[in-house]
């Protein structure tokens, strides 16, 4: 199979999102910093935001690290960081935000989990285990609050590409390509799509679910 390697994107920063958000719709957008994994500082950011906008209705857990490498030699650290990062992360926020999000219109939690968190993948032990306990955590919470009109759904993508698919080998990304049905990588629109939807009041009787969003490489 002949591929086309992607060219490279080089991603805004979130101040030049906020920028661009603010040039066409003045002050609906503010960059904040925080280290997700730290829980105190999460709860700070959580009360900045509402005492700068008031209300959450969307709370959408995009961060995300990895640390690969094979289980034999993978440090304490490396598993750590990922854990903290990728799953202790959207517990810190959600703890952040849920009370407020309890009284809003509409409110809706996505969690960006992966297909990898689905079958697993050798090298990714704790990017595996760190997603996958994001779609157990996504259907507990999805139960918790359901009473409250909450929906709490997850994304799992497949491989999208990035800056990171970009440096894959060529070899490795037709292996991978052989697995794809739709026989291509996706866009990173094409998650940006199915949050809009999960998102949108045409969701409110969707909960605890997760849609894979991967070509049909997990069916």
């Amino acid at each position: 199979m002949a591929l086309v390697r992607p060219s490279l994107r080089l991603w805004p920063s979130k101040e030049q999102v906020a920028d661009e958000l603010n040039a066409k719709f003045p002050g609906c957008a503010k960059a904040y910093a925080v280290d997700v994994a730290d829980h105190e500082a999460v709860q700070e950011l959580g009360k900045q935001v509402l005492a700068d906008f008031g209300q959450v209705n969307i709370l959408v857990n995009n961060a995300g690290v990895t640390r690969d490498g094979l289980l034999m030699r993978m440090k304490e650290e490396d598993w750590d960081t990922v854990l903290d990062t990728n799953l202790k992360g959207a517990f810190n926020t959600v703890k952040a935000f849920m009370r407020p999000m309890m009284k809003a219109t509409d409110p809706r939690i996505i969690n960006i989990a992966s297909v990898i968190g689905l079958i697993g993948n050798a090298g990714q032990a704790n990017y595996s285990a760190s997603k996958a306990g994001l779609i157990g955590f996504t259907k507990a919470v999805a139960r918790e609050l359901a009473g409250r009109a909450l929906t709490c759904n997850a994304v799992a993508p497949g491989f999208i590409t990035t800056d990171m698919t970009g440096e894959l080998p060529e070899k490795v990304r037709e292996e991978v390509m052989a697995k794809i049905p739709l026989s291509s990588f996706g866009d990173p629109a094409d998650i940006a799509h199915a949050v809009l939807f999960l998102a949108s009041a045409e969701a409110r009787y969707i909960t605890g679910q997760v849609l894979a969003v991967d070509g049909g490489m997990t069916m």
